[in-house]
């Protein structure tokens, strides 16, 4: 599953709409809506928001293995 198509799982088990999201990430509707057909890519800062926002991990909304190492703990 692709970033874009997480984002919109994500906003639609929250039961929120586009324009809520975009409320969220501080955009408008009209770019909220293309982040989540893919036709735009989500800025680093809106995908941290998202990720505080629904309590996930970048990893999971970026499609990233969980298991990737913490380079701090090297």
């Amino acid at each position: 599953m692709e970033m874009h198509e997480r984002l919109k799982l994500l906003r639609e088990n929250a039961n929120l709409k586009q324009k809520d999201m975009a409320d969220i990430l501080q955009t408008t509707q009209q770019y909220y809506s293309e982040y989540e057909t893919g036709k735009r890519k989500l800025p680093c800062e809106h995908i941290k928001r998202v990720c505080l926002h629904f309590h996930v991990s970048a990893n999971y909304l970026l499609d990233l293995p969980t298991d990737l190492a913490d380079p701090r703990k090297r």
